[in-house]
């Protein structure tokens, strides 16, 4: 009876070890949002930027079609960071905005999510960065 007990207590010890290091790992996976703002960059088609770094205007007719046919699309920004792009839920009409600038700079605005250390905006605007006359 004793030996049953002891292996009966170092289980359930080891059940809650196991739960405790798995509900810590679970909630660094858990999302991470922030309040709406704004991103500057260029709308890039993952696929071709991520394989090839192919961005910019002489990679628009490829990369609008790469996004056409499902490649998702992401945000360059100045700074060098990718971010993924989603689409609002409510309004999905700034994201598909988006699909006809690829390879050009705009102005998302939005919300970043983040998990498991991928980081996305949930786009709630978009408009082209305007180009300034010489």
């Amino acid at each position: 009876m004793k030996g049953f007990l002891t292996v009966a207590i170092l289980g359930a010890l080891t059940l809650f070890a196991v739960y405790a290091i798995a509900d810590e790992k679970m909630s660094d996976m858990k999302m991470k949002a922030t309040s709406s703002r704004s991103w500057t960059g260029e709308v890039v088609d993952t696929g071709c930027y991520l394989a090839q770094e192919a961005r910019g205007a002489k990679h628009k007719e490829c990369g609008t079609k790469c996004v056409a046919n499902g490649m998702p699309m992401g945000l360059l920004t100045n700074d060098g960071r990718l971010y993924l792009l989603t689409m609002d839920h409510d309004n999905a009409d700034p994201y598909n905005q988006l699909k006809e600038w690829v390879g050009s700079m705009v102005v998302v605005t939005g919300t970043q999510l983040e998990r498991s250390g991928m980081k996305a905006i949930d786009v709630t605007g978009a408009k082209p960065v305007a180009v300034k006359a010489k």
